[in-house]
């Protein structure tokens, strides 16, 4: 793989997310518990009262909240996310979501400054589903991790296949059908059109291997009911045997999840 293949990627990454070197790593972390914006409204109501013959006035203080419905269980405000998809910013987006996860998974992590795939089991189901929904919900249901898990298990859990058909990797222009990893930021697509791949983003570094990205699909938040199971086994046969003699394997230029 080119040196300017996603190796790169690691500076983007859950690993190693990059920070002023002149913030305090104490008011650093704790800058990503935002509050979440409310707002006030104070309503009039009358109501008619048959025994005095006359009306009654009361007010009604109501809350409203720009916040995803759902409630994270760890008390982290995802407003910011929510601007930043909003305004289909995805790459400062994809950015803001690799620091969420990292406090998520808890002090380790926030003191290591990256995720191990171990800890993903201490993120509440909560929160990874208010990640995946919000990415849903900007995307045309085109982003996030339940889509990429649905991806996933629809090639076998094949990563190779896998990176392939979510735009992760690219063809090499040469005679033989050989494929290589992107280079990030450039060869990655930060707008939502047409020929953006499906589950395109986020993006999750592996560096240390697949096990970070294979743990959030396993993760509770992410199972798959048991039709939609028995829907993934149809048209992973229906696929299967439709698919090129030569293996896929035998055309990878290299098998290499160091991104």
């Amino acid at each position: 793989m080119t040196t300017n293949s996603l190796h790169s990627i690691q500076h983007h990454s859950l690993i190693k997310p990059h920070y002023p070197s002149n913030t305090p790593s104490t008011t650093l972390f704790s800058s990503l518990f935002l509050k979440p914006t409310t707002t006030n409204t104070n309503l009039t109501l009358s109501s008619y009262s048959s025994t005095s013959n006359s009306y009654v006035t009361f007010s009604v203080s109501q809350t409203t909240s720009s916040t995803t419905p759902l409630t994270s269980q760890t008390n982290i405000s995802y407003d910011l996310l929510t601007q930043h998809l909003s305004a289909k910013n995805f790459q400062l987006a994809d950015e803001e979501t690799r620091r969420l996860l990292i406090v998520l998974a808890g002090e380790a992590a926030q003191k290591r400054g990256y995720v191990f795939f171990s800890e993903v089991q201490f993120i509440s189901e909560t929160d990874l589903k208010i990640l995946d929904e919000l990415w849903r919900e900007h995307s045309d249901n085109k982003f996030g991790y339940s889509v990429q898990k649905r991806i996933f298990e629809k090639v076998n859990g094949d990563f190779t296949k896998f990176f392939i058909k979510i735009g992760w990797m690219k063809k090499l222009d040469t005679e033989i059908e050989q494929y290589n990893y992107k280079s990030f930021p450039t060869e990655f697509i930060w707008e939502l059109n047409d020929d953006t791949p499906e589950g395109h983003l986020p993006l999750t570094n592996a560096l240390r291997g697949t096990q970070l990205l294979y743990n959030i699909f396993k993760h509770p938040a992410f199972d798959v009911a048991e039709e939609e199971k028995a829907e993934i086994a149809v048209e992973n046969k229906e696929s299967n045997s439709s698919s090129s003699s030569t293996p896929l394997a035998k055309r990878i230029f290299k098998t290499d999840y160091s991104f």
